[in-house]
Protein backbone atom coordinates (compact mmCIF):
# COMPACT_ATOMS: atom_id res chain seq x y z
CA UNK A 1 0.00 0.00 0.00
CA UNK A 2 1.19 3.68 -0.93
CA UNK A 3 -0.08 5.74 1.71
CA UNK A 4 0.12 9.49 1.39
CA UNK A 5 3.04 10.58 3.01
CA UNK A 6 4.53 7.52 1.54
CA UNK A 7 7.84 10.17 0.66
CA UNK A 8 6.85 12.54 3.67
CA UNK A 9 7.63 12.64 7.06
CA UNK A 10 6.59 15.78 8.22
CA UNK A 11 7.19 14.85 11.43
CA UNK A 12 10.80 14.71 12.93
CA UNK A 13 11.45 12.78 15.78
CA UNK A 14 13.69 14.10 18.80
CA UNK A 15 15.39 12.75 21.76
CA UNK A 16 16.82 9.84 20.29
CA UNK A 17 19.97 8.01 20.53
CA UNK A 18 22.83 10.30 19.82
CA UNK A 19 20.57 13.29 20.57
CA UNK A 20 20.74 13.64 24.74
CA UNK A 21 23.77 13.26 26.61
CA UNK A 22 22.13 12.80 29.86
CA UNK A 23 20.66 9.42 29.20
CA UNK A 24 20.92 7.00 31.61
CA UNK A 25 20.66 3.99 29.06
CA UNK A 26 20.38 4.24 25.08
CA UNK A 27 16.72 3.78 23.37
CA UNK A 28 16.39 0.95 21.98
CA UNK A 29 15.51 1.78 18.08
CA UNK A 30 14.11 -0.76 15.38
CA UNK A 31 13.13 0.56 12.49
CA UNK A 32 12.00 -0.27 8.94
CA UNK A 33 9.88 -0.31 5.35
CA UNK A 34 6.28 -0.99 5.46
CA UNK A 35 3.05 0.15 2.84
CA UNK A 36 5.37 2.72 0.79
CA UNK A 37 6.53 4.22 3.66
CA UNK A 38 9.12 3.69 6.59
CA UNK A 39 8.28 2.53 10.40
CA UNK A 40 10.17 3.79 13.57
CA UNK A 41 10.23 2.62 17.27
CA UNK A 42 11.93 3.61 20.14
CA UNK A 43 11.86 2.25 23.08
CA UNK A 44 13.53 3.57 26.66
CA UNK A 45 14.55 1.04 29.03
CA UNK A 46 13.78 -2.33 27.24
CA UNK A 47 16.70 -4.93 27.02
CA UNK A 48 18.72 -5.15 23.44
CA UNK A 49 18.32 -8.73 23.56
CA UNK A 50 14.49 -8.43 22.96
CA UNK A 51 15.38 -6.78 19.92
CA UNK A 52 15.12 -9.32 17.52
CA UNK A 53 11.55 -10.46 18.74
CA UNK A 54 10.24 -7.59 18.79
CA UNK A 55 11.28 -6.38 15.08
CA UNK A 56 9.49 -9.79 14.07
CA UNK A 57 6.55 -9.25 15.78
CA UNK A 58 6.14 -5.33 14.34
CA UNK A 59 7.52 -6.59 10.95
CA UNK A 60 4.21 -9.27 11.57
CA UNK A 61 1.30 -6.73 12.84
CA UNK A 62 2.66 -4.40 10.02
CA UNK A 63 1.86 -7.00 7.39
CA UNK A 64 -1.58 -7.78 8.42
CA UNK A 65 -2.39 -4.11 8.76
CA UNK A 66 -1.45 -4.24 4.64
CA UNK A 67 -3.09 -7.21 3.89
CA UNK A 68 -6.25 -5.33 5.15
CA UNK A 69 -5.99 -1.71 3.87
CA UNK A 70 -3.36 -1.96 0.23
CA UNK A 71 -5.05 -0.87 -2.74
CA UNK A 72 -2.06 -1.57 -3.98
CA UNK A 73 -2.44 -5.85 -3.67
CA UNK A 74 -5.24 -7.18 -5.38
CA UNK A 75 -5.82 -10.00 -2.62
CA UNK A 76 -6.04 -7.21 0.34
CA UNK A 77 -9.61 -7.00 2.36
CA UNK A 78 -9.98 -3.85 1.13
CA UNK A 79 -9.23 -4.86 -3.01
CA UNK A 80 -11.76 -7.35 -2.89
CA UNK A 81 -14.56 -5.20 -1.37
CA UNK A 82 -13.72 -2.11 -4.00
CA UNK A 83 -13.66 -5.49 -7.01
CA UNK A 84 -17.14 -6.55 -5.42
CA UNK A 85 -20.14 -5.26 -7.64
CA UNK A 86 -22.89 -6.35 -5.51
CA UNK A 87 -24.55 -4.74 -2.57
CA UNK A 88 -24.47 -7.49 0.05
CA UNK A 89 -22.79 -6.71 3.23
CA UNK A 90 -19.17 -7.88 3.51
CA UNK A 91 -17.56 -9.34 6.16
CA UNK A 92 -14.64 -7.20 7.65
CA UNK A 93 -12.66 -7.00 11.22
CA UNK A 94 -13.22 -4.71 13.69
CA UNK A 95 -10.25 -2.77 13.25
CA UNK A 96 -11.49 -2.57 9.68
CA UNK A 97 -15.08 -1.35 11.12
CA UNK A 98 -13.35 1.03 13.26
CA UNK A 99 -11.13 2.96 10.72
CA UNK A 100 -14.00 3.60 8.40
CA UNK A 101 -16.37 4.70 11.29
CA UNK A 102 -13.84 7.10 12.17
CA UNK A 103 -13.53 7.59 8.28
CA UNK A 104 -17.17 8.00 8.02
CA UNK A 105 -17.52 10.54 10.80
CA UNK A 106 -14.68 12.89 10.39
CA UNK A 107 -15.82 13.34 6.58
CA UNK A 108 -19.50 14.40 8.15
CA UNK A 109 -17.57 16.88 9.87
CA UNK A 110 -15.66 18.25 7.08
CA UNK A 111 -18.91 18.07 4.90
CA UNK A 112 -16.84 15.70 3.17
CA UNK A 113 -13.70 17.28 2.54
CA UNK A 114 -12.10 14.13 4.21
CA UNK A 115 -13.20 11.69 1.70
CA UNK A 116 -12.02 7.72 1.42
CA UNK A 117 -14.48 6.73 -1.32
CA UNK A 118 -12.42 9.20 -3.63
CA UNK A 119 -10.25 6.44 -4.93
CA UNK A 120 -11.14 6.82 -8.16
CA UNK A 121 -10.64 10.25 -8.59
CA UNK A 122 -6.99 9.77 -6.69
CA UNK A 123 -6.40 6.75 -9.60
CA UNK A 124 -7.87 9.20 -11.99
CA UNK A 125 -4.84 11.82 -11.38
CA UNK A 126 -2.39 9.10 -11.05
CA UNK A 127 -1.58 8.73 -7.16
CA UNK A 128 -3.63 5.20 -6.85
CA UNK A 129 -2.06 1.87 -8.52
CA UNK A 130 -5.00 1.71 -11.11
CA UNK A 131 -3.55 4.98 -12.63
CA UNK A 132 -0.63 7.13 -13.84
CA UNK A 133 0.52 9.93 -13.24
CA UNK A 134 1.27 12.48 -16.58
CA UNK A 135 -1.43 14.11 -17.58
CA UNK A 136 -4.51 15.92 -16.85
CA UNK A 137 -8.31 14.01 -17.00
CA UNK A 138 -10.67 15.85 -19.06
CA UNK A 139 -13.77 17.24 -17.77
CA UNK A 140 -15.91 14.24 -18.42
CA UNK A 141 -13.43 11.96 -17.17
CA UNK A 142 -13.35 14.28 -13.88
CA UNK A 143 -17.03 14.26 -13.69
CA UNK A 144 -17.44 10.17 -14.30
CA UNK A 145 -15.14 9.56 -11.59
CA UNK A 146 -16.99 12.06 -9.13
CA UNK A 147 -20.14 9.72 -9.90
CA UNK A 148 -18.10 6.88 -8.54
CA UNK A 149 -18.21 8.72 -5.50
CA UNK A 150 -19.79 9.08 -2.22
CA UNK A 151 -19.60 9.08 1.21
CA UNK A 152 -23.27 8.55 1.59
CA UNK A 153 -22.89 4.85 -0.31
CA UNK A 154 -20.79 3.45 2.28
CA UNK A 155 -22.07 1.66 5.46
CA UNK A 156 -20.61 0.13 8.73
CA UNK A 157 -23.07 -2.87 10.05
CA UNK A 158 -22.17 -4.05 13.50
CA UNK A 159 -24.13 -6.95 15.00
CA UNK A 160 -23.56 -9.74 17.44
CA UNK A 161 -20.13 -8.99 17.39
CA UNK A 162 -19.52 -9.13 13.72
CA UNK A 163 -19.17 -6.40 11.55
CA UNK A 164 -19.64 -5.89 7.42
CA UNK A 165 -19.31 -2.80 5.14
CA UNK A 166 -22.13 -2.30 2.26
CA UNK A 167 -21.99 -0.02 -0.67
CA UNK A 168 -24.87 0.57 -2.68
CA UNK A 169 -22.90 2.12 -5.79
CA UNK A 170 -21.10 -0.34 -7.73
CA UNK A 171 -18.45 1.37 -9.00
CA UNK A 172 -17.17 2.53 -5.58
CA UNK A 173 -13.85 2.66 -4.66
CA UNK A 174 -12.61 3.10 -1.13
CA UNK A 175 -9.53 4.65 -0.33
CA UNK A 176 -7.79 4.55 3.42
CA UNK A 177 -4.23 5.90 2.46
CA UNK A 178 -5.45 9.37 4.41
CA UNK A 179 -5.35 7.50 7.13
CA UNK A 180 -4.00 3.88 7.06
CA UNK A 181 -0.32 5.09 8.61
CA UNK A 182 -2.50 6.57 11.92
CA UNK A 183 -4.69 3.66 12.09
CA UNK A 184 -0.78 1.07 11.47
CA UNK A 185 0.83 3.49 14.48
CA UNK A 186 -2.26 2.98 16.98
CA UNK A 187 -1.34 -1.13 16.09
CA UNK A 188 2.58 -0.33 16.92
CA UNK A 189 1.42 1.27 19.87
CA UNK A 190 -1.02 -1.83 21.05
CA UNK A 191 1.78 -3.89 20.67
CA UNK A 192 4.13 -2.15 22.63
CA UNK A 193 1.36 -2.86 25.62
CA UNK A 194 0.75 -6.00 24.98
CA UNK A 195 4.22 -6.05 25.26
CA UNK A 196 4.66 -4.92 28.90
CA UNK A 197 6.21 -2.09 27.13
CA UNK A 198 5.24 1.42 28.96
CA UNK A 199 7.73 4.19 27.34
CA UNK A 200 7.76 4.28 23.77
CA UNK A 201 7.26 6.57 20.84
CA UNK A 202 6.27 4.59 17.52
CA UNK A 203 5.20 6.10 13.73
CA UNK A 204 4.58 5.15 10.31
CA UNK A 205 5.55 7.54 7.96
CA UNK A 206 4.47 10.58 8.90
CA UNK A 207 1.81 9.67 12.06
CA UNK A 208 3.48 9.25 15.71
CA UNK A 209 2.31 8.23 19.03
CA UNK A 210 4.16 8.22 22.36
CA UNK A 211 3.75 6.97 25.89
CA UNK A 212 5.56 7.59 29.17
CA UNK A 213 8.95 8.66 28.68
CA UNK A 214 12.16 8.29 26.80
CA UNK A 215 15.50 7.30 28.00
CA UNK A 216 16.53 10.19 29.66
CA UNK A 217 12.94 10.06 31.78
CA UNK A 218 11.77 13.50 29.73
CA UNK A 219 8.69 13.45 27.81
CA UNK A 220 9.10 12.37 24.16
CA UNK A 221 9.74 15.37 21.66
CA UNK A 222 8.71 15.33 17.95
CA UNK A 223 9.18 18.46 15.87
CA UNK A 224 6.86 19.39 12.76
CA UNK A 225 8.82 19.95 9.40
CA UNK A 226 9.31 23.06 7.47
CA UNK A 227 6.90 22.99 4.32
CA UNK A 228 9.91 22.15 2.04
CA UNK A 229 11.57 19.18 0.25
CA UNK A 230 14.80 21.19 0.66
CA UNK A 231 15.71 20.72 4.11
CA UNK A 232 14.88 19.20 7.49
CA UNK A 233 14.46 22.17 9.22
CA UNK A 234 11.98 22.65 12.55
CA UNK A 235 9.13 24.87 12.05
CA UNK A 236 7.83 23.58 16.00
CA UNK A 237 8.65 21.41 18.58
CA UNK A 238 5.83 19.58 20.66
CA UNK A 239 5.75 17.10 24.11
CA UNK A 240 3.45 14.90 23.04
CA UNK A 241 1.91 13.68 26.25
CA UNK A 242 0.57 10.16 25.43
CA UNK A 243 -1.21 12.04 22.11
CA UNK A 244 -1.11 11.22 18.50
CA UNK A 245 0.02 13.13 16.00
CA UNK A 246 0.06 13.60 12.28
CA UNK A 247 0.91 15.59 9.33
CA UNK A 248 -0.66 16.12 5.30
CA UNK A 249 1.25 18.59 3.33
CA UNK A 250 0.97 19.04 -0.30
CA UNK A 251 4.79 19.79 -0.37
CA UNK A 252 6.32 16.48 -1.35
CA UNK A 253 3.76 13.96 -2.60
CA UNK A 254 3.41 15.71 -5.93
CA UNK A 255 4.09 15.44 -9.39
CA UNK A 256 5.23 18.09 -12.28
CA UNK A 257 3.32 18.76 -15.21
CA UNK A 258 3.34 21.61 -17.36
CA UNK A 259 5.20 23.31 -14.95
CA UNK A 260 2.36 23.15 -12.45
CA UNK A 261 2.40 21.32 -8.93
CA UNK A 262 0.34 18.47 -8.65
CA UNK A 263 -0.87 17.93 -5.25
CA UNK A 264 -1.85 13.94 -3.72
CA UNK A 265 -4.15 16.13 -1.87
CA UNK A 266 -7.50 15.53 -4.05
CA UNK A 267 -10.57 18.03 -3.20
CA UNK A 268 -13.42 15.43 -3.60
CA UNK A 269 -15.75 18.71 -4.34
CA UNK A 270 -13.70 19.92 -7.23
CA UNK A 271 -12.31 16.58 -8.05
CA UNK A 272 -8.99 18.31 -8.65
CA UNK A 273 -6.01 18.42 -7.07
CA UNK A 274 -6.17 21.23 -4.24
CA UNK A 275 -4.29 24.60 -5.19
CA UNK A 276 -4.76 27.26 -1.93
CA UNK A 277 -2.21 28.68 0.18
CA UNK A 278 -2.47 25.59 2.65
CA UNK A 279 0.55 23.49 2.44
CA UNK A 280 1.14 21.73 5.89
CA UNK A 281 -1.97 21.05 8.26
CA UNK A 282 -0.71 19.18 11.92
CA UNK A 283 -3.16 17.53 13.89
CA UNK A 284 -2.77 16.50 17.98
CA UNK A 285 -5.50 13.60 19.04
CA UNK A 286 -6.09 10.97 21.10
CA UNK A 287 -5.27 8.08 18.67
CA UNK A 288 -2.74 8.94 15.65
CA UNK A 289 -5.81 7.26 13.16
CA UNK A 290 -7.86 10.10 14.95
CA UNK A 291 -5.35 12.62 13.77
CA UNK A 292 -4.85 11.13 10.73
CA UNK A 293 -8.26 11.82 9.79
CA UNK A 294 -8.77 15.21 10.24
CA UNK A 295 -5.43 16.21 8.92
CA UNK A 296 -6.12 15.37 5.46
CA UNK A 297 -9.42 16.72 5.48
CA UNK A 298 -8.13 20.23 7.23
CA UNK A 299 -5.79 20.36 4.13
CA UNK A 300 -8.42 20.03 1.73
CA UNK A 301 -10.49 22.45 3.24
CA UNK A 302 -7.30 25.47 3.28
CA UNK A 303 -6.42 27.30 5.68
CA UNK A 304 -9.25 29.65 6.50
CA UNK A 305 -12.06 27.21 6.48
CA UNK A 306 -9.77 24.85 8.41
CA UNK A 307 -9.26 27.56 11.49
CA UNK A 308 -12.67 27.77 11.88
CA UNK A 309 -13.32 24.15 11.58
CA UNK A 310 -10.62 23.80 14.17
CA UNK A 311 -11.90 26.40 16.89
CA UNK A 312 -15.44 24.79 15.96
CA UNK A 313 -14.61 20.92 16.79
CA UNK A 314 -11.78 22.14 19.53
CA UNK A 315 -9.37 20.19 17.47
CA UNK A 316 -5.30 20.93 18.52
CA UNK A 317 -4.04 21.96 15.14
CA UNK A 318 -1.46 23.51 13.30
CA UNK A 319 -1.63 25.38 10.11
CA UNK A 320 1.65 26.46 7.93
CA UNK A 321 0.28 28.77 4.70
CA UNK A 322 2.49 30.06 1.51
CA UNK A 323 2.78 33.88 2.27
CA UNK A 324 4.27 35.60 -0.73
CA UNK A 325 7.98 34.42 -0.39
CA UNK A 326 7.86 32.61 2.77
CA UNK A 327 5.30 31.30 5.02
CA UNK A 328 2.69 31.91 7.94
CA UNK A 329 1.63 29.94 10.68
CA UNK A 330 -1.46 29.47 12.78
CA UNK A 331 -2.36 27.09 15.69
CA UNK A 332 -5.34 26.46 17.44
CA UNK A 333 -5.79 27.01 21.55
CA UNK A 334 -5.86 23.45 22.08
CA UNK A 335 -2.15 22.79 19.35
CA UNK A 336 -0.63 25.66 21.96
CA UNK A 337 -1.44 23.20 25.06
CA UNK A 338 1.70 20.89 23.51
CA UNK A 339 3.99 23.74 22.11
CA UNK A 340 7.79 23.77 24.13
CA UNK A 341 9.55 26.85 23.46
CA UNK A 342 13.10 24.92 23.39
CA UNK A 343 14.82 22.12 21.78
Amino acid sequence: MRYRNSVLIAVLLLNLAGCDTTATSDPLIMQGKTMGTVWRVTLAGVEPQRKAALEQAIQQQLDRDDRELSTWKTTSVLSRFNQYKGEAPQPVSSDMADIVTMALRIGAKTAGAMDITAGALVNLWGFGPAGQPGHEPDNNAIAAAKAQTGLEHLRVIQAAGEQWLQKDLPGLYVDLSTMGEGYATDHLARLMEQQGITNYLVSVGGAVLSRGLNASQQPWRVAIQKPTDRENAVEARVDLQGHGISTSGSYRNYYELDGKRISHVIDPATGRPIDHKLVSATVIATTALEADGWDTGLMVLGTERAKALALKEHLAVYLISKEGEGFSHWMSPQFAAFIINKP
